[in-house]
């Protein structure tokens, strides 16, 4: 019998594959998800710990291992259950959610992982700035303590989905006496409130997906700061490899993300084919099944513990591939791939790779190498960590921030 979180005689963490497909069957008996409202299936889910099962007991999991959420996931999908819209709140289901986790007090994990989960709350991400990109420790927006409150003002820009969002992760400045690694501290800004102000960024794809926002003595509680004074580099490490690997290790099915489209369209059309394109093809299609079981692989990792420097090889590896994929589609297309469907300025809820032209995918996976930290960064931290290399040289590292030049 199953009751509550725990299976009779058993801990929730012993649970197996088959224990957990009984307790969704269980679940789906109570909840129909042809009859029960959205939201309240989502909350219901969320509460029977079948969100993110490897979460703890009151959090929305059952604690135990990530490796059988695909289980979950699976009957959730063939009974028709309505989903959370993950394309819409990547940012924080894949960073905001396991920072919370990792790094927030017990009452902000009660707070904010339940709407994040169900959808209700869109959340970005404030790292970057014009002068402190690949550079992030070098950011400029700063947060002043008034009383209970943090007063900040700065930019931040290449922010996704913050013209959705409702919350953002913000990394701001709050001593400028110190090395810059050292006087950053983490805060989870309210978006809705007054001085924030977000502008579009309108993209080669003509799109606005992404933003920069403009803080103006914003408020934030310092219940909202999210570990201590000083802390923010090293919760925004946290939040930069699950970035990565949200990014990059992705659970795929055989010959499935971008190289999809490739196989398909060199299967409809023959007419297009030549033997350099076959042997270009054969070569990426190699290459993203290695990518897939790598992230196999990487998964596996992560039940274990925490993300590591495997989340930056994973997410360069996709970035390259899905650049050189997309540039094989519009070679492949041979004069139609000149074509681009649809120039038009929108605010999208993502970027949309499987359901547009191969102009589109082309021109958008330049942004790869970019998002979730630039491909030079990714192959220093390769370099540094796991290959032992030298570390670069560097003249800042003990330098108070507001004497370095900018």
């Amino acid at each position: 019998m199953l009751t509550g979180g725990v299976q009779e005689g058993r801990p929730a963490g012993a649970l197996t594959a088959d224990d957990l497909a009984a307790r969704v069957a269980q679940f789906l008996a109570g909840h129909d998800p042809a009859t029960t409202d959205r939201l309240a299936f989502l909350h219901a889910r969320f509460d029977a710990g079948l969100a993110w099962v490897h979460y703890p007991e009151g959090l929305g999991g059952l604690g135990i291992s990530r490796t059988l959420q695909p289980v979950a996931d699976r009957a959730f999908l063939a009974a028709g259950s309505p989903t959370n819209h993950p394309e819409r709140n990547g940012i924080g289901l894949g960073m905001a959610a396991p920072t919370i986790l990792a790094c927030g007090t017990a009452e902000q994990k009660q707070r904010w992982l339940k709407p994040l989960w169900t959808g209700e709350e869109i959340w970005c991400q404030l790292f970057s700035e014009p002068g402190a990109g690949s550079d992030l420790a070098g950011l400029a927006t700063r947060a002043v303590q008034d009383g209970d409150d943090w007063v900040v003002n700065g930019q931040k820009v290449w922010t996704s989905s913050a013209h959705m969002a409702r919350r953002a992760l913000l990394v701001a400045r709050t001593n400028p006496d110190v090395p810059k690694h050292q006087g950053l501290t983490y805060f989870a800004l309210d978006m809705r409130q007054p001085g924030v102000e977000v502008r579009p960024l309108r993209q080669a794809t003509g799109e606005a997906e992404f933003n920069e926002v403009f803080l103006t003595d914003a408020r934030i509680p310092d219940a909202d700061r999210i570990g201590g004074v000083g802390d923010g580099w090293q919760v925004s490490n946290a939040t930069l490899m699950n970035e990565r690997v949200s990014i990059g290790g992705a659970a795929l099915p055989r010959e499935g993300g971008m190289i999809a489209s490739a196989a398909r369209t060199w299967r409809e059309h023959p007419e297009l084919r030549t033997p350099g394109l076959h042997d270009r093809l054969l070569r990426l299609w190699t290459d993203a099944e290695v990518a897939r079981l790598a992230g196999i692989r990487l998964r596996q990792q992560l039940a274990a513990g925490q993300p590591g420097p495997e989340g930056s090889a994973a997410k360069l590896v996709f970035a390259r591939l899905n650049q050189e994929i997309s540039e094989f589609e519009v070679e492949l297309a041979g004069q139609a791939g000149l074509l681009y469907g649809d120039w038009t300025m929108r605010r999208p809820e993502g970027a949309n790779f499987f359901g547009r032209d191969p102009g589109y995918r082309f021109l958008r996976a330049k942004g790869n190498s970019i998002e979730g930290g630039t491909s030079e960064i990714l192959r220093n931290i390769i370099a540094e960590r796991v290959l032992g290399l030298p570390k670069e040289p560097r003249v800042d590292t003990d330098v108070p921030w507001k004497d370095l030049p900018r």
